[in-house]
């Protein structure tokens, strides 16, 4: 039998990876994947708990998503997307319009989440250039947020183990305090929480909104910083300001739309939110395919229409923009959701998934538990009084990590966070026994 372990780790550089500790800790060759199991080489399975990055919605190998492939391919495999147009990226565009409620209404397209931020960035900053607003050329985010790992995106985001060694690179932007509940920037208990994380952002805007182009924010859910999940009152009040100091909103959904929160998008709890940029990427084709969007209003494409020599074109794309068998998963996936009535059937089993996941607050070494739709996260703590988590050089995430592969779970943490991120074909049975695993890898740590 081939070596293919050998061959990855002679050749191979993986994300996100040490690559020393791959050599004490390889990393696991997946042959086939089949719903939310993924089966390595030896024929073992391992639940899919955080969707293979936040991607995957359906489950592996949904038969839908592979047809529509298939038979995209047997037409038209790829076009160039400047000065050429196709069917599936023109279907695409109109149904998530429609899936928006018309609150937006163009569709940009790109190839990632990375991307789909860069391009928001670039609009909103072009946008006050091209109507004469100069001075507007800062971006303000917050503290604990992440929007990929591109010179723009990580200029915008704020977690310091990421990117602080390209911090040479990146341009210069605000940065407020994150809505992190369980260690509340303004040191408040949750019970007399009077969103007072708000104050900075309030001052920071009125005192700087002439040169502020927008705002970039993660509804609800701050998904790399630790599945931070605050109230959707303070994106509500966020909102407002923005709106009051005439700031775009910028609203990055890679991660947390299309079902992730319940609704198809998290913005969907905040109903009055309007926002003038929406980034969506991950979860559009069930992560069959790479494909980004970002939506923004009639009144910001306006603003770039006009004569060629008035150079207010907006000169950005990708190679692969709109690949036309991206554009055909995604539909497909849109399809799914429609057909198999996906978001009915997670409403039903959310209580049970949020029951199961409040039983882990009585474990010594849990400090926090929060949840919303189908995202639920443990934060570990060494002391529950004092909130002290384990830090870089215990790596209590990493050891539950490899607990848990033990028990056929991908557990792949966030520091001291571990996260659930089920797709949204999971069934009862299923939540059932990967909470059960859970609870058991991380009991037997205490």
């Amino acid at each position: 039998m081939r070596d293919w372990l050998g061959i990855d780790l002679k050749y191979i550089w993986h994300p996100y990876t040490q690559m020393k500790e791959a050599l004490s800790l390889p990393p696991v060759l997946i042959a086939r994947a089949k719903g939310i199991k993924l089966y390595d080489a030896k024929g073992s399975f391992y639940y899919d708990t955080i969707s293979s990055w936040w991607c995957n919605v359906h489950g592996h190998n949904h038969p839908r998503i592979k047809n529509a492939i298939k038979q995209q391919i047997d037409v038209l495999e790829h076009v160039l997307f400047a000065g050429f147009t196709h069917k599936p990226a023109i279907q695409l565009s109109r149904e998530l319009i429609a899936l928006t409620k018309n609150k937006f209404n163009r569709v940009f397209f790109s190839d990632n989440g990375s991307t789909s931020v860069e391009v928001a960035l670039k609009m909103s900053f072009q946008y006050w250039h091209n109507i004469g607003r100069k001075k507007k050329t800062k971006f303000v985010s917050l503290d604990y947020g992440y929007h990929g790992d591109t010179i723009g995106a990580m200029s915008v985001s704020g977690l310091d183990l990421f990117n602080a060694v390209f911090s040479p690179l990146l341009f210069s932007s605000y940065k407020v305090p994150s809505p992190y509940c369980y260690r509340c920037p303004m040191e408040k208990e949750r019970s007399v929480c009077a969103l007072d994380c708000l104050k900075p952002l309030e001052k920071l805007l009125k005192d700087k909104h002439e040169e502020i182009c927008a705002i970039i924010i993660e509804p609800l859910v701050m998904g790399a910083a630790g599945m931070i999940i605050y109230p959707k009152e303070y994106l509500e009040k966020a909102a407002a300001l923005a709106k009051k100091y005439k700031l775009h909103l910028i609203l990055d959904e890679v991660a947390v739309g299309f079902g992730r929160t319940g609704k198809m998008f998290a913005h969907d709890h905040t109903p009055g939110v309007k926002a003038d940029f929406l980034c969506l990427s991950k979860g559009i084709t069930s992560g069959y395919l790479p494909l980004a969007v970002t939506l923004t209003t009639e009144g910001i494409f306006r603003r770039f229409y006009g004569d060629y020599e008035k150079s207010k074109t907006f000169f950005h794309g990708h190679t692969y923009t709109a690949n036309p068998v991206s554009c055909s998963a995604g539909l497909a996936s849109l399809k799914i959701f429609k057909e198999e009535k996906t978001l009915q059937k997670v409403r039903k089993l959310m209580p049970f998934f949020h029951r199961g996941l409040e039983k882990f607050r009585d474990l010594d070494l849990v400090g926090d538990v929060r949840y919303i739709g189908f995202i639920g996260a443990i934060e570990l703590v060494k002391d529950k009084k004092t909130k002290q988590g384990f830090g870089l050089k215990r790596r209590m995430g990493l050891e539950v990590y490899k607990r848990g592969l033990q028990e056929n779970l991908v557990l792949r943490p966030l520091g001291d966070i571990i996260y659930l991120f089920l797709p949204l074909s999971t069934s009862g049975i299923e939540i059932e026994d990967i909470l059960k695993k859970t609870y058991s890898v991380i009991e037997s740590l205490t």
